[in-house]
């Protein structure tokens, strides 16, 4: 299921490609792409099996390179599983955090002004600067949380 929503945002990891001085790959617009039409935290393996079933012939460590490079220059998201996998997404710009639910994998980005001011304090009460944090916030969504009837 693609439209502009699809194409924004894959044109917005291609930019951000250019802009992080990586050269934007047939490979990794292929990833964004993928990624921009899910709105689901997805682990390499499942990346690359979805694309294998569309014809393209990427291999699994290259999925796993450009993963790996996208989160790190903060295009996309990335988050572990309880089982300790490194699963991914592409989110909203800006930073944010993730309430998440560990049984069907639902993902809601939330903003937390009180996150932000408590990290600020103890970084400066301990002396730290140039701090940066990730937060998950994992429990059950109200889906699963309901009993079965």
């Amino acid at each position: 299921m693609t439209g502009p929503r699809t194409h924004e945002r894959v044109q917005t990891v291609a930019s951000e490609a250019t802009d992080s001085g990586r050269r934007p790959t047939r490979q990794r617009t292929a990833v964004a792409a993928v990624l921009a039409e899910t709105s689901e935290f997805c682990s390499a393996q499942e990346l690359h099996a979805r694309l294998r079933t569309m014809g393209d012939k990427v291999g699994l460590a290259t999925v796993y390179r450009n993963l790996q490079a996208m989160a790190a220059d903060g295009e996309i998201d990335m988050i572990r599983t309880d089982e300790g996998e490194a699963v991914y997404r592409a989110c909203s710009t800006g930073h944010h955090h993730h309430l998440v639910c560990r049984r069907c994998g639902t993902t809601v980005e939330v903003e937390g002004a009180a996150v932000e001011t408590w990290a600020r304090t103890v970084s400066a009460e301990h002396g730290f600067t140039e701090v940066d944090h990730t937060v998950e916030i994992v429990g059950l969504c109200s889906a699963c949380s309901t009993p079965s009837a």
